[in-house]
């Protein structure tokens, strides 16, 4: 008779502790995925089974003394309570690629809206610690209001997506608007354009740390002074939209002015902000002027732009906490990193190349 293969056989030959074996067994997520993954893997090929007869006593021992078997880290917002459940948009893109990324390493994850009434700082960090939770993502937060989250921090680890708020200074984890913006320079200055124009929301341009009006000023530098058109951001004062994204659409007067003076020949923003502004300008998209989405949302190849990875954002938020909670390293770290995530490049219908007929807004503008 073949002798039954135990733990203690696959932790031999994987020349680790039978601990570790058991932990890589139940998916732990103490263990990094790549070691769960290979003695999971070394397990199977050696033939090793459960013994049944152990399983029925632990359960037996799990209804005696239960205890909770997945982690759960917090995940705060203070946009909206429902930031994480909206059909569109980044925020619950974030919340979607964390969600899906700790269930995978064998947490879940339970959002709190820091709106709630009579949710003060040191209510939640009385809840949370007294629901052994240890792991937060901040997310989804108002940069304007420029508040700390003053929390307990030497009792939690801590991962930020965004930029705000600016305290605590955590491990960050963002989109690489610079890179973006410099990506969708080159390729609608290789599509044959030169006069580019680049217009973005004063608010979005300092959530990011001006890195969207930095990168484009740096793509400039390799544009010959007579083609430079100034960058346009939206003025403060914002007039309320429905749209699910966004919840603001900046007047169009100042966008027109600038639109007429300057003449582009090609514009980098997003559609949300000018899409309704070119419509009543009666300037047609590609016709009369070329257009690049950095934050472009549906893939149909119409519209040419960047789709920032949200999901995976939020994704690479929980795989660093779940770094921080195996080591278990508390508290502010002394230096704090920033991960930046690449949007990805498609080509679309709105970026075609410079031969075809595309005017610069004579017919819209001249005279006006």
């Amino acid at each position: 008779m073949t002798p039954r293969i135990t733990m203690t056989d696959v932790a031999r030959r994987a020349g680790v502790h039978c601990t570790t074996v058991s932990l890589a067994l139940r998916n732990h997520p103490r263990l990094p995925v790549a070691t769960r993954k290979r003695l999971r893997a070394l397990a199977e090929e050696m033939g090793y089974r459960p013994d049944p007869v152990l399983q029925a006593l632990n359960h037996y021992r799990g209804r005696l003394n239960p205890r909770h078997r997945i982690a759960t880290l917090a995940y705060l917002t203070d946009l909206d309570p429902r930031c994480g459940q909206k059909p569109s948009g980044p925020h619950s893109e974030y919340f979607a690629g964390a969600e899906s990324r700790a269930s995978d390493v064998g947490y879940r994850i339970e959002h709190f809206w820091l709106g709630e009434p009579g949710l003060t700082p040191n209510r939640l960090s009385a809840t949370l610690r007294t629901r052994n939770i240890t792991g937060v993502i901040i997310a989804s937060h108002r940069a304007e209001l420029e508040t700390p989250l003053k929390i307990n921090w030497s009792k939690f680890c801590a991962v930020k997506i965004d930029f705000s708020p600016r305290e605590p200074a955590v491990y960050n984890v963002s989109s690489d608007c610079y890179a973006a913006i410099g990506r969708s320079m080159r390729r609608v200055r290789a599509a044959g354009y030169h006069r580019i124009g680049f217009a973005m929301h004063r608010r979005w341009d300092n959530d990011a740390g001006l890195a969207w009006s930095s990168g484009f000023l740096a793509a400039q530098q390799l544009i010959p002074r007579e083609d430079l058109v100034p960058i346009f951001l939206f003025p403060d004062s914002l007039a309320h939209s429905t749209n699910d994204q966004h919840d603001y659409l900046a007047p169009r007067d100042a966008f027109e002015k600038w639109m007429r003076r300057f003449q582009p020949e090609a514009l980098i923003s997003t559609a949300d902000f000018v899409k309704p502004h070119l419509d009543a300008m009666g300037v047609a998209i590609p016709r009369d002027l070329a257009f690049v989405d950095i934050s472009l949302r549906d893939i149909d190849h119409k519209i040419a732009g960047v789709r920032q990875n949200s999901r995976r954002i939020g994704e690479v938020a929980v795989e660093i906490l779940t770094g921080q909670l195996q080591q278990h390293a508390l508290g502010v770290p002394k230096l704090p990193t920033t991960t930046l995530v690449d949007g990805t490049w498609y080509e679309g219908e709105s970026l075609p190349e410079r031969h075809a007929t595309v005017g610069l807004l004579d017919n819209q503008c001249a005279g006006a």
